[in-house]
């Protein structure tokens, strides 16, 4: 009698684990016009991604927080010209990192 009641509360504390879905996102791919689409908490969250990924990619340890906010208002001047351009291209581009 008591293996039923186990196994009950064995399957109900796994049940939360199952319905934390994961989501999987190319970063690659976000175009200009879904970067500028964003909410801000989105649009700053992913700047804030691209800015560590190509600080890293150029070897830089230091953060330039004037810097970090001309840099977006830079992209996203940019990406309002090139709608259909993925950020990456653009940021591949003015940095020179491939």
């Amino acid at each position: 009698m008591t293996f039923r009641p186990l196994s009950l509360a064995f399957a109900i504390s796994i049940l939360p684990m199952a319905a934390n879905a994961q989501l999987t996102i190319e970063m690659a791919n976000i175009r200009c016009e879904q970067y500028l689409a964003m909410t801000p908490a989105q649009s700053r969250d992913f700047s804030a991604w691209m800015s560590g990924w190509f600080s890293y990619q150029l070897g830089k340890t230091t953060i330039d927080l004037v810097a970090h906010e001309k840099n977006i208002a830079n992209v996203k001047a940019w990406c309002q010209y090139h709608p259909r351009e993925t950020v990456m291209s653009g940021l591949k581009n003015a940095t020179g990192v491939q």
